[in-house]
């Protein structure tokens, strides 16, 4: 199919150095089902059927920069020499099938250390503990203050200058691993309530020194990070940042703070806003589909810079138009792709007059358009 035919949704998008296929993306999702922050064949499988299914990038959880920076001792890691090859493993892989590969470096700050997802608190026996690496440690933070009482968070210990230095650190020795291990496309978290929207938030922000107090102070530290990955990632290479563009709470950090920071990130090199929202104890939001839209709208408009839309996308019509409308550079799931690891292919289908088949795999293409061409045949009788 032709360019000027092809859906906004399938159009190629160039960053830098990179071509990516189309604008469908894999966001991260946490799998909290890593050993000592080792990726393995759980999450082989689990990234690779999307690549199988056509999005054009696909991005690796949460992967902590430092061991205290995980949420949980299931996450992912890199922050030693021994995760690279699991990660190029998959990516490896990923490549094969024509997508792009994508990491997020994360520190949980003061989230960290909390239970996995799925079991009722830190309820492991002491049979279990080893076989799934069982740890756990009081996070480190802007303030020391505890994310939520009455829950399975821990109050933190306030970082220090050398502490903050030695993240800094842990962020670029991370970027330097992911270069090693095949990544396309870095993307540092600071959303969720996680470390670095700690730094930008006042909800969590209660410092009286550089790094605390005005907007500027309060961005002094998440900036420092994005330059150290930036100055370590290749500059044909693109950058990606995941933020909350507003607490969505009346004291958090807003959309106009956001806008702010964008614009320093941009002369920083940033390449890709993946706007999210929220993280922070109190923080409201109504979830239905696309309404984290806006967020993306407004970052893209105010700032220029390309923007990943995220939250409750689903129907590929409505995806589409988003891009063809200018709110959005790329459409971004995650349950959306749990549910369905094949969405991009079947987007296509409901985009296109004539099914292409080319975003199937080559072992798949032909059976697919052969069991299509059977089905409509069948309809027509």
């Amino acid at each position: 199919m032709s360019q000027a035919n092809t859906p906004p949704l399938f159009q190629p998008f160039e960053a830098r150095g990179l071509t990516l296929r189309n604008r469908t993306v894999v966001a991260p999702m946490c799998q909290y089902s890593a050993v000592n922050g080792l990726a393995n064949d759980w999450h082989f499988v689990h990234l690779g059927r999307f690549a199988l299914g056509g999005f054009g990038l696909v991005i690796v959880e949460a992967t902590a920069v430092t061991a205290d920076g995980r949420i949980s001792y299931g996450d992912l890691g890199l922050w030693n020499d021994e995760q690279i090859a699991p990660l190029k493993r998959i990516n490896d892989f990923i490549h094969a099938q024509g997508s792009t590969a994508g990491l997020q470096l994360a520190h949980a700050g003061r989230k960290a250390s909390t239970p996995i997802a799925w079991r009722h608190g830190f309820d492991e026996t002491e049979a279990e503990k080893a076989a799934v690496g069982f740890e756990s440690w009081t996070p480190v933070a802007p303030s020391p203050v505890i994310h939520a009482e009455g829950s399975d968070f821990t109050t933190p210990v306030e970082l220090d200058e050398a502490g903050l230095d030695a993240i800094v650190e842990a962020f670029a020795s991370a970027t330097r691993r992911a270069l090693d291990a095949g990544f396309d496309l870095v993307e540092v978290h600071a959303a969720h309530g996680y470390l670095l929207n700690q730094f930008l938030s006042p909800l969590a922000n209660q410092r009286t020194d550089s790094y605390g107090g005005s907007r500027e102070n309060r961005m002094r530290f998440p900036l420092r990070v994005v330059e150290a990955v930036r100055e370590h990632w290749p500059e044909d290479r693109p950058l990606a940042l995941r933020i909350s563009v507003s607490d969505n709470h009346p004291d958090g950090w807003s959309v106009e703070d956001s806008i702010a920071f964008v614009n320093e990130l941009k002369a920083r090199g940033v390449d890709i806003i993946d706007c999210s929202s929220g993280g922070f104890s109190g923080g409201r939001i109504k979830a239905e589909p696309l309404y984290q839209v806006p967020f993306s709208e407004a970052i893209r408009q105010a700032t220029g810079v390309p923007t990943m839309a995220v939250g409750l996308i689903h129907d590929p019509i409505a995806a589409n138009r988003m891009i063809a409308e200018g709110q959005a550079d790329f459409a971004a799931l995650a349950r959306g792709a749990l549910d369905d690891p094949n969405w991009p292919v079947h987007a296509a289908k409901a985009l296109q007059e004539e099914p292409d088949y080319d975003l199937w795999p080559i072992q798949a293409a032909a059976r697919m358009r052969d069991r299509d061409r059977s089905l409509a045949a069948g309809a027509t009788r």
